[in-house]
């Protein structure tokens, strides 16, 4: 049998791709702004287009807004040619929007995924899925000033998952 990588979403996500204070008023603004963050994709308009359409498709079926602020907009499938390798763009809007999420919340947490196959594409979704049950992740995000501090709370959160050590976000919410 053979053995899989644990996905590591500090490695997929660089500080180019996160946008911590989204502009867009909308569903489809929110997609366009996590869109043009896609580092591999960014001169491309015909790539940025197939994208953008493959999500909409997506949030045409059933919204990817899971609840608790978050929003996972994802293509239906691996997107084979866009990416050669898996993508996490992350984007957070100041007040939310509605992203039609069953417990009615607006979504505040963007994760924009990508990927080539869709083995990797359901293996990505996965774990940013797991590692987003963590309350103390989702408030470190809420709380992160950097793009830095962001990258570096998905580091902590993996070194606890790897070791079984408790999680402490790497930085200290406002009082």
């Amino acid at each position: 049998m053979k053995k899989t990588a644990v996905i590591s979403i500090s490695r997929l996500l660089s500080t180019g791709a996160i946008e911590l204070n989204l502009k867009s008023k909308d569903r489809d603004g929110v997609l366009a702004e996590l869109v043009a963050l896609v580092p591999q994709i960014a001169n491309q308009r015909d790539a940025q287009e197939t994208l953008l359409k493959a999500l909409h498709e997506r949030e045409a079926l059933h919204s990817t807004g899971i609840g608790d602020g978050i929003a996972l907009p994802h293509a239906r499938n691996g997107l084979v040619g866009l990416v050669d390798d898996p993508v996490i763009v992350f984007g957070r809007h100041p007040a939310g929007i509605d992203f039609g999420a069953i417990d009615k919340l607006p979504a505040r947490l963007f994760f924009l995924l990508i990927a080539p196959t869709v083995t990797q594409h359901l293996a990505v979704l996965a774990r940013v899925g797991r590692s987003l049950r963590d309350p103390r992740v989702r408030h470190g995000l809420l709380s992160a000033e950097k793009a830095t501090q962001v990258v570096a709370i998905f580091k902590e959160s993996e070194k606890e998952f790897a070791s079984n050590t408790p999680f402490t976000p790497p930085i200290s919410p406002q009082s």
